[in-house]
Formats: structure tokens, C-alpha cells, sequence
């Protein structure tokens, strides 16, 4: 049965579906259909005392919300070391077909199991989006803005091991300071977050 959306408090944005596609080249596959996940992270929600525990995020429309890994998601990211580094691999990417494809760099999933032992992740760090910059960027690159009375939006679903905020991936940050037009938030590039998000992703790179 399809879940109510009139009644949560989040809610997945059409953005944050291919996370839920099996067969999606994204790293951090949810293995839920997406109902039973937005029925359960509303759950987790409001039993950890609801919209006052969201954390800011890089911008005032942008929020996290940090619970406990209640899905087999395993972390999606891993340190650079001598020995997967012949793993890795680089390549041209976008997250949607309206997007730009940018470089991007990698390690496939299906090696990395070879390679060594991957765990469940402990925490999921739910990225949201409010209503009113969802349907801004959506009206900016012409989708069609989701029915739904949600305060705010899933844009994106990261499992990890650590209760906080990662740096944003660098090429994020940029295709974010594009514009709305080429699929970013229009956030202008902050060189002190940039730099910081280099030292980390210069050490460590996403599972696909």
C-alpha cells in the first residue's frame, strides 16, 4: 500500500529514486522499497523528538538527519591505500540525463568485495531539501514538482559511519555554484569548505 504523504514530515524527492534502482550506477543503493523507508525514517523522526533534531547543512534550505543504519547499506565511501589503489577508477558522470557530466573517481563495488571485507554502516545521513528550494530548482530545470504537503524533501541518502555531516564532494560544491540551471543549488563556491573537502576526498572516494 502506498504511503500517505500528506501525513510525514519527509519525504523521498524524485531526485534521491535512483538510489532506490538496483541497476543505477550510484553508490549508496537503498535496499527498501522507498514507502517502507519513508515510513520508517518518519518513524525514526518523531521518536527522537522530530523537526528540532535536524541538523543546518551547507545552506539555510538544507538539512541532515543523522539515525542509525536501519537498512544493509554498507558505507559508501573508503581510504585511499597502497593496496586497493590499482582499484580505482575515473570517468565522466551525471546523476540525472539534464545534467553535465563531470570527472569523477570511484572504486566498483564488486571489487572492493574481493578485495576485502565491507560492513554495514552505522549511521544514514538522510539529506533534505525544503519544499520551497525543491521546487525551485525542479521549476529551474523543468521537472515536474512533486505533490506532496512534506515540509521537506530526501534529495539524497549517504550510509556512513560517523553521526555528522562529511565534506561535500568538491565537484558537488562546484556544479552546486553553476546555478539551478545546470542542476546545482546556486550556492556560491566557499573556498574554506572547498579546501576542506579536498584534504578529505584526495584520501578517500566513493564505492559504486
Amino acid at each position: 500500500m502506498a504511503t500517505n504523504t500528506s501525513s510525514l514530515l519527509l519525504v523521498v524527492d524524485p531526485f534521491c529514486l535512483r538510489q532506490f534502482n538496483l541497476d543505477s550506477t550510484t553508490s549508496n543503493k537503498v535496499d527498501m522499497p522507498k514507502e517502507e523507508f519513508e515510513k520508517r525514517v518518519n518513524e525514526e523522526l518523531q521518536q527522537s523528538g522530530g523537526l528540532k533534531v535536524l541538523k543546518d547543512g551547507y545552506a539555510p534550505f538544507c538539512k541532515h538527519f543523522f539515525v542509525e543504519n536501519f537498512t544493509c547499506m554498507q558505507s559508501a565511501y573508503v581510504e585511499i591505500t597502497a593496496s586497493n589503489l590499482h582499484l580505482l577508477r575515473t570517468g565522466y558522470n551525471s546523476r540525472t540525463e539534464k545534467e553535465l557530466k563531470v570527472l569523477e573517481r570511484w572504486f566498483p563495488r564488486d571489487l572492493m568485495v574481493k578485495n576485502q571485507d565491507q560492513q554495514k554502516a552505522k549511521y544514514l545521513d538522510c539529506i533534505l531539501y525544503s519544499r520551497e528550494q525543491i521546487k525551485i530548482e525542479n521549476e529551474k530545470m523543468g521537472e515536474r514538482v512533486q505533490e506532496t504537503d512534506a515540509p521537506w524533501g530526501i534529495v539524497s541518502i549517504k550510509a556512513q559511519d560517523v553521526d555528522y555531516e562529511l565534506p561535500m564532494n568538491p565537484i558537488t560544491q562546484m556544479r552546486n555554484a553553476l546555478g539551478k540551471s545546470y542542476g546545482g543549488s546556486g550556492v556560491p563556491l566557499d573556498p574554506q569548505s572547498y579546501n576542506q573537502s579536498v584534504e578529505f576526498w584526495s584520501k578517500h572516494a566513493v564505492i559504486i
